[in-house]
Order: structure tokens, then C-alpha cells, then sequence
């Protein structure tokens, strides 16, 4: 079972549109996912349409017992191989500033308890992505504290690089505190304009400062996503060019994950450095890249990079099918 955090700690940068865009990948190439909804917001719960229950993660974090667990997840309106556990207004009573070793260790117990009791390999999700809310409290770090990689989100503005740098620094700080397996998986930069040359400027500022950890693909500001996600539904089910552009790099990233995952209490590297995840083979790493810097301005060229990201996405879906038969 991978446990990934999704976070950022400023807010309004589209962390929850992350999360959802890789549970939507995940459920369209057979990964069954548990989507954990830690921002008292509750926004991927709503988009999730999830079912009512009688508890929510607020409870869970109160008592993490077997019985409360799956008392608080439910599967979502978005069909099978997405459940949630559901989020709350109240789970800002957990959100203290100073946390003990106790209270951040709740949310790892939590999902320790979808374990088979018998002990035996089959778990529940083979995904369980984690939504965190936008500041360094008791929540985010127990979502760290439970995680193995973190999916850093940003957007292409002037507060972008300190946010990332932030973000780092607190998974860095998780994983000298007692959580070895956490690694940062990279940044996605979300909400890009094309032929905006601020977008364009800071995207450069922070390939500049972090390198291979920004991902080569980036999210376009698209009304498709925002349209998605008041409608309930997956961006990989609105079909319209904008939905197919974004769904592209949510498989990529999907991709990327699986192909970084190991049981969750298998050691970290002996070193104890970073060690780079690869979502994409080199090629296409490096074509995105060249890409992205040689031919950024004019509609001709957009067309082109939303042709090649579709070609690519293809290609994905068809590496994850055969990883998931």
C-alpha cells in the first residue's frame, strides 16, 4: 500500500485539484485508491461525492480503532476503486501548532488498521493518496508521518519558490523526526498559462533552484477542472480538450508514483539521501523539457505539446495497464 501526501503550504495553489486528477488516473487504469481528506475544507470530499457516514477522519484522529476506520470511509459517487475517508469541519481540533509523537502518529496507526488481521498480503488499496490542508500543523505532519513519497504543489507566481522551499524543508524535517521511508516525489506546477511570461519566468526560477525535482509536465489553467469538480466527476471523464490536456499529466504523475512504490515499511535508502523517482523514461523527460523551453509562445506550439502529452499519456496508460493486470 503506497501512502502519498499531497501538500503545499500556501494556499490556493490547487493541491485538492492534484489529488483528485491522480485518484481520477488511478480508478481509470484498475489502481483501487483510498483518498484521505485531511483539509477541514473538505473540498475532495465534496468533489468525491462521497456517501454519508456516521464518523469522519476528525474521529478517526480521536480514536484510530478498526471499527472507527471503517466507520468513516465510504465509497464515492465516482464509481469503483475510489473510496474515501471522509473529511470534516471538525478535524481542525487536530490541527495544533506543537504536536506530540503520539498525536502524529495517529494517522499511520489509522491506516495500519486497513491491514488484513490475519496478516496475510492483500491490502485494501494498492493507493491511498492524502490531502493535506495548506499550513505546517498537526495535520500535515501527521500526513508525512504517515506517508512514503509527498507531491509538492505549487503555482507559477512570485511566492512559489519559498512555498517549495518550505515544503521541503518540512519533509526533511519528518523524515529526521522518525518517518525514514518519506521522500519528496517532485513539484508539480499547476495553473500555467500559456505565452504568460511570468508563468514562464518563475517556471525557469524554480527549474533553476530544485532541477529534476519539478516535474517536466505542468498543469494548465484550464476551465475543465474547475468544471469537473463541481459536477463530481473525474477530470478523466469530462471530455473536452481542456479535461484530456490535464488528464494526460494526472497519468503521467500516476506513472511516476507507481513506479517509485515499495511496501511501506521497507527500509529507506541505506544512505539515507534523496534518490530521484523516475515517472517518465529519460526520453520523454528530456523531448518535455526541450520542449517546453524552446517552444513556448504561439498556438501552433501548444497544439503540439498537447499532442505530444496525449501521445504520452497513451503510452503510460499502456505501461499501467500491464502493471496492474
Amino acid at each position: 500500500m503506497l501512502v502519498v501526501a499531497t501538500l503545499s503550504l500556501k494556499g490556493g495553489v490547487g493541491k485538492t485539484t492534484v489529488a483528485l486528477g491522480l485518484a481520477g488516473a488511478a480508478q481509470a487504469h484498475g489502481v483501487r485508491t483510498l483518498v484521505v481528506d485531511l483539509d477541514p475544507q473538505a473540498n475532495a470530499t465534496v468533489a468525491l461525492d462521497a456517501a454519508a457516514t456516521t464518523a469522519s477522519v476528525a474521529d478517526v484522529l480521536d480514536g484510530p480503532t478498526t471499527a472507527m476506520v471503517h466507520r468513516a470511509i465510504v465509497p464515492s459517487g465516482w464509481g469503483d476503486g475510489v473510496d474515501v475517508l471522509v473529511g470534516a469541519e471538525q478535524t481542525e481540533r487536530h490541527n495544533r501548532p506543537d504536536p506530540g509523537a503520539a498525536q502524529l502518529g495517529r494517522l499511520s496507526r489509522a491506516l495500519d488498521r486497513l491491514r488484513d488481521p490475519a496478516g496475510g498480503d492483500e491490502e485494501p488499496y494498492r493507493l491511498v493518496i492524502i490531502d493535506c490542508p495548506p499550513s505546517l500543523g498537526q495535520l500535515t505532519r501527521s500526513a508525512l508521518a504517515a506517508a512514503q513519497r509527498a507531491v509538492l504543489v505549487t503555482d507559477p507566481t512570485m511566492f512559489a519558490v519559498s512555498g517549495v522551499q518550505r515544503a521541503f524543508d518540512a519533509v526533511q524535517t519528518e523524515r529526521e523526526r522518525g518517518n525514514p521511508d518519506l521522500q519528496p516525489l517532485g513539484v508539480v506546477i499547476n495553473r500555467v498559462r500559456p505565452r504568460n511570461s511570468e508563468h514562464e519566468f518563475r517556471i525557469g526560477e524554480l527549474r533553476e533552484l530544485f532541477g529534476p525535482l519539478v516535474f517536466s509536465n505542468v498543469l494548465p489553467d484550464r476551465s475543465a477542472i474547475q468544471q469537473a469538480q463541481g459536477a463530481c466527476l473525474p477530470i478523466q471523464r469530462w471530455d473536452t480538450p481542456g479535461a484530456r490536456e490535464a488528464s494526460a499529466v494526472f497519468t503521467m504523475l500516476l506513472g511516476r508514483v507507481l513506479r517509485t512504490s515499495r511496501p511501506r515499511h521497507e527500509p529507506a535508502h541505506p544512505d539515507g539521501t534523496h534518490v530521484e523517482a523516475r515517472g517518465l523514461d529519460d526520453h520523454d523527460h528530456d523531448h518535455d523539457r526541450n520542449d517546453d523551453d524552446r517552444n513556448g509562445r504561439g498556438p501552433a506550439r501548444d497544439e503540439e505539446r498537447r499532442d505530444g502529452r496525449a501521445a504520452a499519456a497513451d503510452g503510460a496508460g499502456r505501461e499501467l495497464r500491464s502493471a496492474t493486470r
